[in-house]
């Protein structure tokens, strides 16, 4: 009964995490995006700065009507907004929040979370085809040929600390860079493992959709990509895991490059509720980082996109993992 019991509290704490990130993130988003556009965003709801218009906008989304298009396949239909948030929730089982709590201190935790979150793009897949619209399928084919491309220098970057650190259990990465800040990983075999973080984090970008990423979702083309048919609580699942993934990833990139939980001071500030405030802050630096950047460049095209993988970071990332497999070998 306790065993059950405490599965159920590390299940419930991630969502609940989820849930107020996403309602935070969202009218921070908001207010970032209105000073970079000399705009004010919201103002009115609640008082100050309108901090509770993200809750009314989700109240809004909740009890907005269902609509299933007509001919579309209604069981792919459904399931899709499911398996996307799904897939990126079970990916913060392996996330080590401070050194005593992680969801499931898994061995062999990295290669789960890439396992994972591609069934991200098999929910995608599903909404655009089930969906019985071309922009819809236009968006999915988008995304599915974009985060592929770009798993690939994503998975040769995470490798890169793999080979450094030796484990692929991410509470093992995180206890190896104990001590402050220079034995964070960032600044191990320099410039290498910084070269390995800025591929990791430009393809991250790819991975969750965003700017100068965002082709599958384009308003100004596809009008919004994959969910253009979705409305109510099934675009706002779709709206969640977007959020959910842009945390995940600034959170992975926290722990394999930035001491994740770890105090930058070494011993002071350090301990297990510390733990948290460092991860997350960390985290929410990296989330800040794509805000900023979603309302800064422009949108690339879609050739530019493949050629920024497969001619850019792609080669790059395998010459970078060879040169620190190498030097960890002589060392």
């Amino acid at each position: 009964m306790a065993e059950l019991l405490n599965m159920l509290v590390a299940s419930v704490i991630p969502l609940l995490f989820i849930l107020v990130y996403a309602i935070v993130i969202l009218w921070t988003e908001i207010k970032v995006a209105s000073h970079v556009q000399d705009r004010l965003g919201y103002m009115y709801t609640g008082g100050f700065h309108g901090w509770a218009q993200p809750i009314a906008d989700l109240l809004k989304l909740l009890s907005k009507e269902h609509i299933t298009p007509a001919n579309s396949d209604k069981i792919l239909f459904i399931l899709a907004p499911v398996i996307v948030f799904a897939a990126s929730y079970a990916a913060y089982a392996a996330l080590p929040f401070t050194s005593t709590f992680i969801a499931a201190n898994l061995n062999v935790g990295v290669f789960y979370i890439i396992a994972i979150t591609s069934f991200v793009v098999i929910g995608i897949l599903m909404a655009g085809w089930s969906s019985n619209n071309k922009y819809s399928l236009l968006g999915a084919m988008r995304s599915v040929a974009q985060i592929v491309s770009y798993e690939i220098p994503t998975a040769l970057s995470i490798l890169t600390v793999v080979i450094v650190v030796g484990t692929l259990n991410l509470q093992e990465v995180c206890e190896a860079q104990k001590g402050g800040l220079f034995n964070w990983n960032i600044f191990k075999y320099p410039p290498f493992m910084f070269i390995a973080f800025l591929i990791y984090f430009v393809a991250s970008l790819a991975e969750v959709n965003r700017t100068p990423f965002d082709i599958p979702e384009a308003e100004s083309e596809l009008v919004a990509g994959y969910h253009t048919e979705y409305t109510g609580m099934k675009f706002a699942m779709f709206y969640l895991a977007e959020y959910a993934n842009m945390f995940l990833v600034s959170g992975i990139a926290a722990i394999l490059f930035f001491g994740g939980w770890n105090s930058p001071f070494g011993e002071f500030m350090s301990g297990p509720a510390w733990g948290v405030f460092w991860f997350v802050s960390k985290g929410l630096f990296f989330v800040f980082l794509q805000i900023m950047l979603r309302w800064t460049l422009p949108r690339l095209r879609v050739d530019q996109l493949m050629y920024v993988s497969w001619k850019v970071l792609t080669p790059i990332s395998f010459v970078n993992i060879m040169i620190v497999g190498l030097w960890a070998i002589l060392k």
